[in-house]
Parts: structure tokens; sequence; C-alpha cells
């Protein structure tokens, strides 16, 4: 199993760093990169964290609450997933919360509150603790535990 994530820094990095140091793992940290413009496909400062053993840059340079739009790595990240685990953060998990619902993707929020991720729509189901977190990505899988 590997992590994909949008391959920066604040929750992006600290589920990096955990997943990197996972003893045994046999899946890859993988980042989907933005670009720092639209004239350019590197990506911006910081991308991609020191953890990420995978990057994949793109030229897509759109972020936030503009992640829904077509110019957005957001698409990159909801279509290559199985399995969508949304944690705390702004706009940009917001965006691809919204996409993994329009995609018809398995979706949780390992949230302890729902106000961690800006208007969380009501059908996204939310959890708060890792062992149910895991239940829910094996089921999703078709794994058995």
């Amino acid at each position: 199993m590997h992590l994909l994530t949008g391959g920066g820094h604040g929750v992006m990095d600290a589920v990096s760093r955990a997943f990197h140091e996972v003893e045994d793992r046999e899946g890859l940290v993988i980042g989907i990169l933005p670009a720092a413009g639209t004239r350019t496909a590197n990506p911006p400062r910081g991308y991609p964290n020191p953890w990420v053993e995978l990057s994949i840059h793109t030229h897509l340079h759109l972020s936030g609450t503009e992640g829904t739009n077509i110019a957005s790595r957001n698409h990159i990240n909801v279509l290559s997933s199985d399995v969508v685990v949304a944690l705390p953060g702004a706009w940009g998990t917001r965006t691809e919360v919204e996409l993994a619902l329009r995609y018809g993707k398995p979706l949780v929020a390992y949230l302890q509150d729902r106000a961690e991720i800006p208007q969380l729509p009501d059908s996204v189901p939310v959890l708060a603790r890792l062992e149910e977190i895991k239940a829910f990505v094996r089921e999703a899988l078709g794994r058995t535990p």
C-alpha cells in the first residue's frame, strides 16, 4: 500500500514522515507536486518534502479554493487513489473531499471535529480513532483485518 499526498509541508509532511518511518512497509511515499506558476513545471519552494520517495511533477498550479479547477493537481491526487482519507486541512483539503465525492472514491475524514476541514459535507463520515480508519481502509480495499 502506497501513501499519496500533495508532497508539501504541514500535514502532508507529517503523514509522509510517519509512513516513511514504518518498519517493513511495502509501499512508497508518493508526492503529486504542483507547479510554481503557469510557465513552469518546477514545484514551489519546499516541494517535495524530504520524505517523498517518488515525486510526480505536474504543470498544474492551482490549489486551495481553486482545487476543483481543471488546472489543479487535486484531480490527479484523488483519481490516483483507491481510498481517500482526509486529514485536518484548509481549502485544498476541502476541494479534494469535493472531488472524492464527485468521482465516487471511498472517503473518510480522520478528525476530532468536523470543523477541522472547512464546510465539510455532512455526507462525509468522520472517524476519530486510528483503528476505525484502518478498518475503513481495509474494507474499502476489500482486505480482511
